[in-house]
């Protein structure tokens, strides 16, 4: 005997969960050498919990990108490099670039696989539903969007002391002292002098910039394109009014220039 549809209506959608497109900042991490032990031992270096910036990065989603090693580089363990990773409060999530063996090793891990050409940010566009019915058009209506959160800090930061703005600019009025850290994921203006670390688009902005009064970090860092004070700055720049960026070209490279004040 046949049961009707009606008898067994379809199941209601549950409740406790519902499916929806996400937008998150990646960072990529831009395997240049297979050799596991170098690379951790510059990683630990400088993000380890014993480097200069232990708290660069607080547990961010990273891409694994081999595409820059040779073809013929020999597959190795990942499963070190990922230790490496979670020891610098960095969590891999996918890779791309990859060959084909050394993919599979990856998804063994429970990594995904990425397109060489994926953004830090995909936006998901729904299509409009058309109606069969004549419908009057919607009118818009003005809403104010709030803009991104500037912090403004107004006291000296001491050796030992850290500001992040989350999600939006920092702005500090006082000097930032040696052993001080100033991060933020849009930009960093400093109205005195930088004598500690600046880490300017954190979550991976690479359009944010910082500005300084008085140039003379111990570390600045772009959306993890880093410089510390063992490469000096030219002396055009170094004590000087000046404001750092990252190059247009692709080319990951800091690009600090004197301002006209």
């Amino acid at each position: 005997m046949s049961v009707s549809s009606a008898a067994n209506p379809p199941s209601p959608i549950p409740a406790s969960f519902e499916i929806k497109s996400a937008q998150l900042p990646l960072v990529a991490l831009l395997l240049k050498t297979p050799d596991w032990d170098l690379l951790a031992s510059d990683l630990l270096k400088q993000f380890g919990p014993k480097g200069e910036s232990p708290d660069f990065f607080d547990n961010d989603p990273l891409v694994l990108d081999f595409s820059s090693l040779p073809a013929d580089s020999p597959v190795q363990d990942l499963k070190p490099l990922l230790q490496t990773l979670r020891a610098c409060r960095l969590v891999a999530v996918a890779a791309r670039g990859a060959s084909a063996v050394c993919m599979q090793a990856a998804l063994a891990l429970g990594l995904v696989e990425a397109p060489l050409d994926l953004p830090r940010v995909r936006p998901v566009r729904a299509e409009p539903v058309r109606q069969a019915a004549v419908v009057e058009p919607a009118r818009e209506v003005p809403r104010k969007v709030p803009g991104p959160a500037t912090l403004v800090i107004d006291k000296p930061l001491r050796s030992g002391q850290k500001v992040y703005a989350r999600g939006g600019d920092l702005v500090v009025l006082a000097m930032v002292n040696q052993g001080a850290e100033v991060v933020a994921d849009g930009n960093i203006h400093v109205y005195a002098p930088l004598r500690g670390k600046a880490m300017a688009g954190a979550s991976g902005n690479t359009q944010a910039r910082i500005f300084s009064l008085c140039l003379e970090p111990e570390l600045i860092s772009i959306a993890g394109v880093y410089r510390t004070s063992e490469n000096p700055l030219a002396p055009d720049i170094h004590g000087k009014p000046a404001q750092v960026r990252l190059s247009n070209d692709g080319q990951d490279k800091l690009l600090f220039e004197a301002l006209n004040t």
